[in-house]
């Protein structure tokens, strides 16, 4: 191990621990998610297990090694959810999945997040395991998706006039068992078209020499064991939360809060205005379990990239590569809260849960990807 990613590795471990004593003084679902998101941090990092590269690459390249083990943990999380979500609780706790409505506000945030995915090099997962792997640059867009979540938040009321045909679930109305048997077909099917159409994989899904001890600490990962992690922990979250996993929620929760401090008056937003969202609000951010998994997913980065001896933080960053950050980020937030989610919340979780919207996210976001990449040289950013 590297002598000077020692001090990292310290931090994020305190700061790991500190996080979980106090949460369980306080008790409740946050201290049981709360190592969720660590492992998901450390799975997310020691594979690289990005979304928004694994577009690119397949748009610029061909090379579908990312997708295919993204349609690797969908079906896994689609066979771990429907007997949960066919029951409706488990463990005689209820549950419910990603389901929201299909919609025009929604495509069009689904198309503005895809955009600002390769403006800003990430996506929600993305952007988390980066920034707290130490990149700079992703603190930026993180600070600037938190802002345009925030931003989302107070003109969603007026995109929500725009038509749309109400949540619709497959599990309810196919049955799980065919919504099931039919979403795993669509996924076998995307595959062949995409191998139909050239695409190839010059990543193994797992190593040919092997998985050893050493490499689980220090990475890198493969990308099969990360995808079924994933799958996994997902369906850890529906269990122990009651639905399944997102991020971005707490991004504009974050500024929100922060806003308030500064004279911010939440009954002038009917988004912040009375439920969920105005409870959140008036409580700590370590009792909001999409924040605590976020800051669990932040922390497992900052150790695995300490294990690693990948923590470089550097603070130069180019003026038009800044823009892009700034910009993207912004896309990334705004898009999210129009879209019901980011490409975690709507799309992993919403398919997982035989979400029609979940799909249709899908489309639109990579039709905002195959833009952006088109976009990201006017930026000086490399499609490489």
């Amino acid at each position: 191990m590297p002598l000077t990613q020692r001090p990292y590795l310290m931090v994020a471990l305190l700061a790991s621990v500190a996080i979980e004593l106090h949460l369980l003084q306080q008790g409740g679902k946050p201290a049981a998610l709360f190592p969720v998101g660590l492992g998901m941090g450390l799975a997310l990092y020691h594979a690289a297990f990005g979304f928004t590269a694994a577009y690119r690459q397949a748009i610029v390249s061909r090379d579908i090694s990312g997708i295919a083990a993204q349609l690797i943990m969908l079906a896994v999380a689609m066979v771990l959810f429907a007997p949960v979500l066919a029951e409706g609780e488990i463990f005689g706790r209820g549950v419910s999945g990603a389901v929201a409505p299909v919609s025009v506000s929604m495509a069009l945030g689904a198309l503005l997040f895809g955009l600002g995915m390769q403006m800003a090099g990430g996506c929600g997962s993305g952007t988390l395991f980066t920034a707290g792997g130490g990149n700079v640059r992703m603190l930026v867009v993180l600070v600037f998706f938190c802002v345009g979540g925030f931003w989302g938040s107070l003109d969603l009321h007026l995109w929500q006039q725009l038509p749309s045909l109400g949540s619709v679930s497959l599990g309810n109305e196919l049955g799980w068992s065919w919504a099931l048997l039919l979403q795993l077909a669509f996924l076998v099917a995307i595959y062949a078209v995409l191998r139909m159409l050239g695409g190839r994989r010059s990543t193994p899904l797992w190593p040919e020499s092997g998985f050893d001890l050493n490499r689980l600490l220090l990475g890198p990962w493969p990308l099969l064991l990360s995808a079924l992690l994933l799958a996994f922990f997902n369906w850890l979250t529906l269990v122990i939360a009651g639905h399944p996993w997102s991020v971005t929620w707490a991004f504009a929760l974050w500024t929100a809060k922060i806003l308030t401090v500064f004279g911010w008056d939440a009954m002038s937003s009917g988004f912040w205005t009375g439920g969920f969202q105005e409870r959140a609000l008036s409580r700590s951010v370590f009792m909001d379990v999409t924040s605590v998994m976020n800051f669990g997913i932040m922390l497992g980065a900052l150790m695995a990239a300490s294990l690693s001896g990948k923590v470089a933080p550097g603070v130069r960053i180019p003026l038009r590569s800044l823009v892009a950050a700034v910009l993207g980020g912004l896309m990334l937030g705004y898009g999210a809260r129009l879209g019901y989610g980011c490409n975690i919340g709507a799309f992993f979780s919403g398919t997982a849960s035989t979400s029609l919207h979940g799909w249709v996210w899908i489309v639109c976001a990579v039709v905002g990807n195959v833009i952006g990449v088109k976009v990201r040289p006017y930026f000086r950013l490399s499609n490489r």
